[in-house]
């Protein structure tokens, strides 16, 4: 089982979108996979119609009332699967402060699932935090959008340089670019000085309306446009992922 998560310091990067999609053509692959919505504002339950079964699942989860299996809901995607977030997901640091502290208590719950699924995808909360550090130790990869702008670049070295505060493996990060406009030179002049910290993946992600429109549509990009530009680069993105993460 190889765990993803989409994480950034800040929000409004395209991280929940991406999770989406990239979860959808995972399970379209072939690949058994299960989304675990850990922000608070649900935005992946969402665009899968996705409402948790139980009442505050995610404290129950932590608290060890409710298994991470139980929690399990299946979306309208064949071999997709999701743990929907709830509003007791934003206590979650709280809540990880109850169980003694540990940073590896997601790691931990996640070997419930090991044997049913190829990929788990993350969908994280902003922020450096317990929360934060329970995921980055979980994952075996932390897919990280930037926006190549001046401020979600400083974020990037601000990640970097925590992973390596906190002696986490630096190899995890592997970051992809969002929201591009090739008509500005800042965007352009960023991702070429960027790429020379090979970090980041060559393809990306433009910045197009068909994305936006995943929340009216509450679907992903495959569903509703599969020929559009914006799921063509998605689909590109994706086949470089597999690349990375699976050689």
């Amino acid at each position: 089982m190889f765990i993803a998560s989409l994480y950034n310091l800040k929000g409004g990067v395209g991280k929940t979108a991406s999770c989406v999609n990239f979860a959808y053509m995972a399970a379209k692959d072939g690949y058994r996979t299960l989304v675990w919505d850990l922000d608070p504002q649900g935005a992946a339950s969402y665009y899968y119609k996705a409402n948790a079964a139980t009442k505050s699942s995610v404290k129950k989860i932590i608290e060890h009332s409710l298994s991470l299996r139980e929690a399990i809901i299946p979306t309208p995607y064949e071999g997709l699967d999701i743990i929907p977030a709830d509003i007791s997901a934003r206590k979650l640091d709280i809540l990880l402060e109850g169980q003694h502290g540990t940073k590896k208590h997601f790691k931990n719950l996640l070997k419930d699932v090991s044997s049913s699924y190829d990929f788990v995808f993350i969908d994280c909360p902003p922020g450096f935090s317990n929360v934060a550090d329970n995921i980055f130790i979980a994952s075996d990869a932390v897919l990280m959008p930037v926006i190549p702008t001046t401020l979600s670049v400083r974020t990037y070295e601000q990640v970097k340089n925590y992973f390596e505060d906190k002696d986490i493996d630096l190899g995890k990060l592997m970051c992809f670019f969002t929201m591009v406009d090739v008509r500005k030179n800042m965007h352009n002049d960023t991702m070429q000085q960027l790429y020379k910290d090979r970090r980041f993946f060559e393809h990306y992600i433009p910045n197009l309306s068909d994305i936006e429109k995943m929340g009216v549509r509450n679907a992903p990009l495959e569903v509703f446009a599969p020929s559009s530009f914006a799921a063509t680069c998605y689909r590109a993105l994706w086949e470089d992922i597999k690349e990375g993460v699976l050689e």
